[in-house]
């Protein structure tokens, strides 16, 4: 039986949603009660593992809790119950630019995300090369990123990523942005971690990307757990539950 890298335990997050919200205690006092809210739950009791040295994909329709899921996994959020353990260095590259300062430039930024993603100087400098290369954005490495297209972002947010050499990499849609040869590096990449026994957990609308990279999934609908185990399974699953035109 294949390790587990990452285990999902009967995991639920909840948001408050204000309707009407107290800005002061003064406010709280004129209207004589507490701020107005519904609860919203994102997530409900969902469990799974992530064995080690795959790649899983997360699917489901807009509004599933997916990307709830992957900032779970990334310990942006932390769950309203349940547990998530992840074994080993974790690296998240979830939003375009995410860890980005706009008014500095792509190098001095590889520094500053590098270090929130837990690497140090030492480290980056001795990987910028490579960083930089695989980005494809050479030319304008020393160019603000506010300049920068979102393509440019997110292939250099993702070579920082890959780079911090980690265990466990998330990944939200990634290859939705960049041209087919930056598409190619990534899957590339990609199944270099499998040889040397990393995981990946990978969010994508595409069902050919997950079909084509992922040995496991797992299918959310509206922040509960349907189905999880082969991909091709999987992917079937959710295709036949989506209405026909």
């Amino acid at each position: 039986m294949n390790a587990v890298a990452v285990s999902v335990e009967s995991v639920s997050k909840r948001f408050r949603l204000y309707k009407e919200r107290n800005q002061s205690l003064k406010s709280a006092i004129m209207r004589g009660r507490v701020s107005v809210h519904h609860d919203f739950w994102a997530l409900q009791n969902v469990s799974f593992d992530v064995p080690t040295g795959s790649t899983f994909g997360l699917i489901g329709s807009n509004g599933s809790g997916k990307s709830t899921l992957l900032k779970c996994l990334a310990r942006i959020y932390r769950p309203t119950m349940g547990d998530i353990t992840a074994r080993g260095r974790v690296a998240a590259l979830l939003e375009v630019g995410s860890g980005f300062h706009p008014e500095l430039s792509g190098r001095e930024n590889i520094y500053l995300n590098g270090s929130i993603l837990g690497m140090t100087k030492k480290e980056v400098t001795r990987k910028l090369d490579e960083i930089i290369d695989f980005s494809g954005v050479e030319a304008f490495i020393d160019q603000p990123v506010k300049n920068y297209s979102s393509g440019m972002y997110v292939r250099l947010g993702f070579a920082v990523a890959i780079n911090v050499d980690p265990d466990v990499l998330i990944v939200d849609e990634v290859l939705a942005v960049g041209d087919a040869e930056f598409q190619e590096k990534c899957r590339q990449r990609f199944a270099q971690f499998r040889e040397a026994g990393k995981t990946v957990v990978l969010v994508t609308h595409a069902m050919d990307t997950v079909a084509e990279m992922c040995d496991q999934a797992a299918w959310l609908h509206h922040g509960h757990l349907q189905t999880v185990g082969p991909a091709d399974t999987t992917i079937k699953a959710y295709l036949d539950s989506l209405p026909t035109t």
